[in-house]
């Protein structure tokens, strides 16, 4: 397979530093995806310091400002999103679609790895369009094939996917993908029930275990941090989608409202940018419901960072969260938690730090058993938080030894920069 005015690899010396790549949707607000690419950079940056970094991802603004890396957009159309309507949008996003094929292409022609860095870029939890990641996620693959470029998918996470489009183009992409590992065993499983051969990937801790925890703060005991989000089911529930989201705001607010009128003070707290409209609403119901309430006692926190999310934990004893990242910020701070997840991710994630029977999914929330939970939380708090302790430590060091199998795989001592073409891939994943 070709494609016009490309010819292939170029060669470079053996002295020449290896061009590195980070691609997703970085950048674009949500809070987990970038902690992912903090986690990725911080390991590239100690282990090759001379690596030439760069980035195509959904905010380039935002990557180059805070990461301080080249980036550029991952989509085309992205620039006229709130400019073009009617017809002219329509035929814009055609167009886009063709000349995103060329600029991945040109874009992961030019590196030797290209790094997706975690994310759930494999699943279908949360609504999408084949057109949108899945898509971007084939262009990646087919053009790393193409080019030779190594393209790492580094703990990512997947699902079984019910629409055809879709899963056919993430499929693809996996198995064009140079190396795969997934965050947890409920990913590697979904995408051999999708048809791939696993046999050689391998499963480590999600990739945001390799940031750095602050020191540990136990916080207030009778401080709560209540992790929101504006969510409306998965891809699966497009019809429901309205009448879910009330459903969980509905519960949420009940719940909230039993925290304060047991003496809790609550921090209502993010993961994404589209989360804001759900904080307010929930300030909006306890101010209403309890008008008396001193005005500290529930509030908002602003966050836009993993790190910022972090302190804005810190004092609090106890969290209950639905976004994934959220619940990951709580563990990585060694706070008890109760996730109210809407994936099999979240149960993976909890079983693993030894918090399963702290679980509930979303979409069927059930008030009285989650104050139930928070009080067996509560009693318990002490010993769950040292095997939370024990967890995160044995994590890290799962995450150095990927990070240890990512060089000998990306940047074998001796390769040219460029030249993966002299060689025959490596087995995936390591043991």
């Amino acid at each position: 397979m070709t494609i016009p005015g490309f010819t292939g690899r170029r060669q470079r010396s053996i002295a020449a530093t290896p061009r590195v790549g980070l691609f997703g949707l970085l950048g674009s607000g949500n809070i987990g995806n970038d902690a992912s690419m903090e986690s990725v950079l911080r390991y590239l940056r100690a282990d090759h310091p001379d690596a030439i970094l760069d980035a195509m991802c959904m905010g380039p603004e935002r990557v180059r400002g805070h990461y301080g890396i080249e980036a550029i957009p991952l989509q085309w159309y992205r620039r006229y999103e709130d400019r073009a309507t009617g017809v002219t949008a329509i035929v814009l996003k055609v167009l886009g679609k063709g000349a995103d094929a060329f600029r991945t292409a040109s874009w992961v022609r030019r590196h030797d790895a290209v790094i997706v860095p975690g994310m759930g870029v494999l699943e279908a939890s949360l609504p999408l369009r084949p057109s949108g990641v899945p898509y971007a996620m084939f262009l990646l693959c087919a053009s790393g094939k193409i080019f030779r470029t190594k393209v790492a998918l580094v703990s990512v996470g997947a699902t079984v996917i019910n629409q055809r489009l879709t899963r056919w183009l993430f499929n693809t992409a996996a198995r064009l993908a140079f190396y795969r590992s997934y965050r947890d065993i409920p990913s590697r499983d979904a995408m051999r029930q999708r048809g791939l051969d696993t046999t050689r990937d391998h499963v480590y801790p999600d990739l945001v275990f390799g940031i750095p925890a602050p020191p540990y703060d136990p916080g207030d005991v009778q401080a709560v941090g209540v992790g929101v989000m504006t969510y409306h089911g998965t891809n699966d529930d497009r019809k429901q989608a309205d009448e879910i989201y009330a459903s969980y705001v509905e519960n949420m607010k009940c719940f909230i409202r039993w925290l304060v009128d047991n003496g809790r003070r609550v921090r209502l707290l993010k993961g994404d940018t589209t989360d804001d409209d759900t904080v307010q609403e929930f300030l909006a119901d306890v101010r209403k419901h309890r008008p008396d309430l001193e005005p500290t006692w529930v509030v908002a926190e602003p966050v836009s960072s993993f790190a910022e999310l972090a302190r804005a934990m810190a004092p609090v004893g106890i969290v209950v969260a639905t976004r994934y990242h959220n619940v990951m910020c709580a563990l990585k701070l060694s706070k008890p938690t109760i996730s109210l997840g809407y994936s099999r991710k979240n149960i993976a994630l909890m079983a693993d730090m030894g918090l399963s029977e702290f679980c509930q999914y979303a979409h069927s929330l059930d008030v009285d058993r989650l104050i139930e939970q928070f009080k067996e939380l509560e009693s318990r708090s002490a010993q769950l938080r040292r095997t939370i302790v024990e967890r995160n430590a044995a994590n890290a060091r799962l995450l150095d030894d990927q990070f240890a199998a990512l060089s000998a795989l990306l940047f074998p001592a001796g390769e040219p920069a460029r030249a993966a073409a002299e060689l025959k891939p490596a087995r995936r994943g390591v043991r």
